[in-house]
């Protein structure tokens, strides 16, 4: 075989290397989850893709997997490793990008549920245009969830992907942020991966139709106790070290479980604007 073929077939099979290469994109997530609150919470999320499916979970989801995953190695279980590595994204969404449908998974009490999505984006592209960062993207916009989102994607990434549910444009979205400002999901870092992560999970999911999930939530926000004890009588009490290498269960008095009660519902109705309203 000659050099001039040679080089035709290295050239012709590039592509091939490329898109058999892992990629994760990394993304600030920047959010208002509490409506009353002027408060913005940021963090990171990872977009890990192979070109045909992709996750996306926020990084502390891996963080605490790592965490987890180490602990149940050595036997060892103190729960204040998991203090600093909360998230306000408490979801991972797959993607078939082939046929630009998703799986949604979440936790609703102590359950776990997941449903299936084929999202109608009906992007209009703008003529406005960007330079952010390398990138030279265009805009688009879009109604989902009862919020107007803006979009900036870039054909120099050949992928219909993006940050969250979004997809379908003709390059990958380096920006989005919706027209109130309450969430925005901006492009940090791209990176070469060994595979794509997928977080663990423990049990199985009960899937459901999206509008049954939605009115789970609803009813968690306003009566999240009722969820907790109806799934297995009220709140565990916290883990402690056990001098013997294994997990065991600390004490509690009636009034510290009450206290644990009155935080963990504070907490949740904080969440009350979520990224999707309808």
């Amino acid at each position: 075989m000659n050099m001039k073929i040679l080089k035709i077939i290295s050239l012709l099979a590039m592509p091939l290397a490329m898109a058999q290469q892992s990629t994760r994109f990394v993304y600030q997530v920047t959010a208002t989850p509490d409506s009353t609150s002027a408060e913005k919470k940021t963090e990171l999320a990872y977009l890990d893709t192979d070109g045909k499916k992709s996750f996306f979970y926020a990084e502390n989801t891996l963080k605490r997997d790592s965490v987890m995953a180490r602990m149940r190695a050595t036997k060892t279980f103190d729960r204040s490793q998991m203090q600093n590595l909360r998230s306000n994204l408490l979801f991972t969404i797959e993607k078939d990008l082939t046929n630009q449908t998703l799986v949604y998974k979440s936790r609703i009490g102590r359950d776990q549920y997941s449903y299936n999505e084929t999202p109608a984006f009906a992007w209009k592209i703008l003529p406005e245009t960007m330079k952010i960062g390398d990138y030279n993207t265009q805009k688009a916009e879009t109604k989902y969830g009862g919020r107007t989102w803006y979009a900036w994607f870039t054909p120099q990434i050949p992928l219909q992907d993006g940050p969250y549910k979004f997809g379908g444009l003709p390059g990958l979205i380096v920006k989005a942020q919706d027209a109130k400002g309450d969430y925005s999901f901006d492009l940090m870092q791209t990176k070469k991966i060994a595979e794509i992560q997928q977080p663990q999970s423990r049990g199985q999911y009960i899937t459901i139709p999206k509008n049954k999930y939605t009115d789970l939530e609803k009813k968690f926000q306003k009566d999240p106790m009722s969820f907790f004890n109806a799934q297995g009588g009220g709140i565990a009490p916290p883990m402690r070290m056990s001098g013997g290498g294994g997990a065991g269960r600390s004490a509690i008095d009636p009034k510290q479980m009450q206290e644990m009660q009155k935080r963990m519902e504070a907490d949740i109705k904080s969440r009350n604007n979520p990224i999707e309203l309808k």
